[in-house]
C-alpha cells in the first residue's frame, strides 16, 4: 500500500506541474464563466421595453415582425425566441451574426442586446476552450485543453487517494476537512491543497469527467456503451477549400447557406399558439426557422434556466397547426440522457442555480489547489537541490 501510494504521489505532483498551467486558466475562466447566461440575458433585456403601447391589444403577426426585423438588419432571420411574460421582447436571430430584440406589438426595433457583454464572454470561452487560439492554431488550442482536462481527471482521482488519511482517527481528518491558522506558509499551503481537494473532490470529478466527454468523441462514445447502446454515427464534416486550414471562412460560409435556405411559415403564429398551449409554465420558446413552408416547425420548449435538458420538450407542428411529435427528455435512451445531463453537469447548470454556485465555487477551488499544489512542488524541488548541493560530511 505505501509503495501504491509513493506511486500516486509523484504521478500527481509530475502531471499537475506539467498541466497546472493550463489547468489555471480554465479554473480561472471557468469561475468568470458560472453565471454566463444570466448574466448575458440580465444585460440583453435590461432597459428594453416589450410591452404594448397605446392602442396595441393584441402581438402583430410574426411573419411581419420578422419583415420588420430583417429590414432593420439588411440580413434573413434563422431563428427566433420568445420568453414568457407580456412585457418582454422577441428575440430574432442572424445565425452567429448577431441578434435583434423586438417588440412584439409594435414591431419596434428595441436593439441588439449588449454587445459588450457578450464579447467579454466570447472572450473568456475563447480562452476556456482553446487558450485564446484562432485560425489554424485552434485544433492545438482544443488538444491542449483537452489532455490538460484528461490530466486533470487524474490528478484528482489520484488526489482522493492521497486526500484520505493513512490513519483513520478524528485528528486525522480534521487536519484534512478544516483550515488551521497560524501555520508556516508552507504548512498553510500544504493545509489549504488538502482541505480545498478533500471537500470539492466529488463535483470536482464530475466537472472535469463531464469535461473529458466533451473535449474527447471516444469518451462521448464510452458514455453510451457503459449504458450498453451504440453511440450515434457522426457525420464527417465536408473537405472542402473553404474549411481546409480557414475555419472561419467555413463558418461563414455555412451561416450564409442557411440564412439563404430558410423560409418563414406563413402560418407560424398558429403553430405557435400550439406549442404554447400544448406546453403549460414555459420560459422560453425557441424555433430555428424551417427550409420549407410545408416542413414542420421544431419548437423547443424550455421550462428551466436553459441548461436544464430534463425541462425541455421538443415540439413538431406541421402547418395545419397539428402537433406531428413531441420529444421530451424522458422519451430519450439512457445514453442520449446520460450524455446531456453530463454536457450540463460540467457548467451545473443541470442542477439549477445552485449547481452553477456548486461549479464556479469547485472551479475557484481547483486555481486555489494548483497555486498551492506548485507552491509545495516548487518548495520540494528546492529542498533537493540544496541537498544536492550540500557535500557529505567526511569521515572521522
Amino acid at each position: 500500500m505505501a509503495r501504491i501510494r509513493s506511486v500516486l504521489f509523484w504521478l500527481h505532483l509530475a502531471v499537475g506541474v506539467i498541466a497546472g498551467g493550463v489547468i489555471l486558466i480554465m479554473a480561472l475562466t471557468g469561475v468568470a464563466l458560472t453565471y454566463q447566461k444570466q448574466m448575458t440575458s440580465w444585460a440583453d433585456l435590461r432597459g428594453l421595453d416589450g410591452a404594448p403601447g397605446a392602442g396595441f391589444t393584441a402581438p402583430m403577426a410574426t411573419p411581419a415582425l420578422l419583415a420588420a426585423a430583417a429590414t432593420e438588419r439588411k440580413g434573413t432571420p434563422t431563428a427566433v425566441v420568445w420568453r414568457n411574460g407580456p412585457a418582454l421582447p422577441v428575440e430574432v436571430q442572424f445565425g452567429r451574426e448577431g441578434r435583434l430584440f423586438v417588440n412584439a406589438y409594435t414591431g419596434a426595433i428595441l436593439g441588439e442586446g449588449s454587445v459588450a457583454m457578450r464579447g467579454f464572454f466570447r472572450w473568456v470561452t475563447d480562452w476556456h476552450r482553446w487558450l485564446a487560439t484562432s485560425g489554424e492554431n485552434r485544433p492545438l488550442g482544443k488538444r491542449l485543453t483537452g489532455a490538460a482536462n484528461l490530466a486533470f481527471l487524474l490528478i484528482v482521482l489520484s488526489g482522493m487517494w492521497l486526500w484520505w488519511p493513512r490513519r483513520a482517527t478524528v485528528q486525522a481528518f480534521r487536519q484534512v476537512t478544516w483550515f488551521r491558522r497560524g501555520l508556516s506558509a508552507k504548512a498553510r499551503d500544504f493545509n489549504w491543497h488538502n482541505v480545498i481537494g478533500f471537500w470539492s473532490a466529488v463535483p470536482l470529478a464530475v466537472v472535469v469527467a463531464s469535461g473529458v466527454v466533451i473535449s474527447y468523441g471516444w469518451a462521448g462514445d464510452l458514455v453510451y456503451r457503459l449504458v450498453g447502446e451504440l453511440p450515434p454515427a457522426r457525420s464527417a464534416p465536408a473537405a472542402t477549400e473553404a474549411n481546409v486550414g480557414t475555419p472561419t471562412a467555413a463558418r461563414a460560409a455555412n451561416r450564409e447557406s442557411r440564412s439563404e435556405d430558410v423560409v418563414i411559415p406563413a402560418a407560424l403564429d398558429q403553430q405557435l399558439a400550439v406549442a404554447r398551449a400544448a406546453q403549460r409554465n414555459w420560459r422560453t420558446i425557441s424555433l430555428t426557422l424551417p427550409k420549407s413552408d410545408t416542413a414542420p416547425s421544431m419548437f423547443s420548449v424550455d421550462h428551466g434556466m436553459g441548461g436544464e435538458p430534463h425541462k425541455k420538450t421538443r415540439l413538431s407542428v406541421d402547418a395545419a397547426g397539428a402537433v406531428v411529435s413531441t420529444q421530451r427528455f424522458a422519451d430519450q435512451s439512457t445514453g442520449r440522457r446520460a450524455r446531456s445531463i453530463l454536457r450540463f453537469a460540467h457548467t451545473g447548470e443541470v442542477l439549477g442555480v445552485v449547481g452553477q454556485t456548486i461549479a464556479g465555487f469547485v472551479s475557484l477551488g481547483t486555481a486555489v489547489l494548483v497555486l498551492t499544489g506548485l507552491a509545495l512542488s516548487g518548495r520540494r524541488l528546492r529542498a533537493w537541490l540544496a541537498r544536492r548541493r550540500t557535500p557529505p560530511p567526511h569521515a572521522a
